[in-house]
């Protein structure tokens, strides 16, 4: 079992940065593969950003890339999301997911086995 808490979120201008973090705690949480996606009102859940276990692998959705940097720290069994220069259409509720062990990145949702309960990011313009 794998249990995932997220931190970080909160209310932000347009352009500006927010780091979200997510604490994850299990039996070998470390070999897990690691996503945040995001949900907007009235929307889909929708994939963000992922990363392998060990770091070296790393997929971005189209609308985030060259803006957000997702990265690991396995000594602190830790998750991040760094967003930089934010936009109005970044606001959701971001939530990290895992599944694993040592399976391949995948922007379906469906396919990760554990969800953390998600932080409230608000981008005004």
């Amino acid at each position: 079992q794998v249990h995932l808490v997220e931190s970080g979120g909160g209310l932000v201008q347009a352009g500006g940065s927010l780091r979200l973090a997510c604490a994850a705690s299990g039996r070998a949480v470390s070999t897990y593969t690691m996503a945040w996606f995001r949900q907007a009102p009235g929307k889909e859940r929708e994939f963000v950003a992922a990363i392998s276990w060990s770091g070296g692998s790393t997929l971005y959705a189209d609308s985030v890339k060259g803006r957000f940097i997702i990265s690991r720290d396995n000594a602190k069994n830790t998750l991040y999301l760094q967003m930089n220069s934010l936009k109005p259409e970044d606001t959701a509720v971001y939530y990290c997911a895992a599944r694993g062990p040592s399976r391949a990145i995948t922007t379906v949702g469906e396919r990760y086995d554990y969800w953390g309960q998600g932080t409230q990011v608000t981008v005004s313009s």
